[in-house]
C-alpha cells in the first residue's frame, strides 16, 4: 500500500529564502532583497611589493568607505579537463611539424599528471549587498500613508536602495583595478541553483575548460 506524505510536511521551497528574481535583484522572504556583484580575480602573488601594498591600501579604503553591510562569497568548483585533453589530442594531430606535435604531447602529459596530483579549482568571487524594507525612513512611510498613495512595489524600492550601494562598491573596485559585473536574472538563477543543488551535481560536469591551464587557477595541494 502506497504511503502518503504527512499533511504537515513542508515543501522544500519553504526552506529556501529566495522568493523571486526581478532583473538583477534577488527578492528574499520577509521583505528582504540583495544584489550580487561578481568580481574578476587577480593574481596577487605575481604583483610587485609596491603593487601589493597599493592593492591592500585600496582594499582598506573600500572597507572604510562602506556605510552598509556586505557579504564576500568565494566559491570553488572543480574543473573538468577531459574535454580539454581531447582538444589537445586534436591539436596534436593537426600539428604541421613533428616538433610542435611533440610539444603538445608533452604539455598534455603535464596537464594529465597535474590533475592526478592536485584538484584543479576555479575560484569565483562575489560581493552580496543586502537590502531590507526596514531601511525606508519613517518620513517616507508617513508621507505615503498621509497622501493615500498606493503601497510602493517592494522590488522598485529594493532597486532604488541597492543600485546606489552597488554603484558605490563598483567605484571602489575600479580603484582596485578589478573588473566587476552585476549578475542578471539568468546568471543569478544559475548561481543559486548551483548553491542549493551542490551536493547533487557531478562536479566534473560543473565547469569545463577549453583554454590553457595557468598557475592563476588555484590547486588544492
Amino acid at each position: 500500500m502506497a504511503k502518503t506524505a504527512p499533511k504537515n510536511a513542508a515543501p522544500t521551497q519553504k526552506f529556501i529564502e529566495i522568493v523571486d528574481i526581478v532583473d538583477d535583484i534577488a527578492i528574499l522572504a520577509k521583505e528582504n532583497a540583495c544584489i550580487v556583484i561578481e568580481v574578476m580575480a587577480t593574481n596577487f602573488a605575481l604583483l610587485s611589493s609596491d603593487e601589493q601594498g597599493s592593492k591592500i591600501f585600496a582594499y582598506a579604503s573600500l572597507l572604510n568607505a562602506l556605510s552598509f553591510p556586505i557579504q564576500i562569497l568565494i566559491r570553488s568548483k572543480r574543473l573538468d579537463v577531459s574535454l580539454y585533453l581531447k582538444l589537445l589530442d586534436v591539436e596534436k594531430a593537426r600539428a604541421q611539424t613533428a616538433a610542435l606535435s611533440r610539444q603538445i604531447g608533452l604539455y598534455r602529459e603535464f596537464v594529465q599528471e597535474l590533475v592526478k596530483v592536485n584538484t584543479i579549482l576555479d575560484k569565483k568571487f562575489y560581493i552580496v549587498i543586502p537590502y531590507s524594507s526596514m531601511e525606508k525612513t519613517f518620513g517616507d512611510t508617513r508621507n505615503a500613508r498621509e497622501s493615500n498613495a498606493p503601497k510602493n512595489d517592494f522590488a522598485s524600492d529594493a532597486k532604488a536602495g541597492l543600485y546606489s550601494k552597488a554603484d558605490a562598491v563598483q567605484t571602489q573596485l575600479t580603484r582596485l583595478n578589478l573588473k566587476s559585473e552585476r549578475l542578471g536574472k539568468e546568471k543569478l538563477t544559475k548561481l543559486y541553483y548551483d548553491i542549493f543543488n551542490d551536493s547533487r551535481i557531478d562536479h566534473h560536469e560543473t565547469e569545463t575548460i577549453t583554454k590553457p591551464i595557468t598557475l592563476g587557477k588555484e590547486a588544492n595541494k
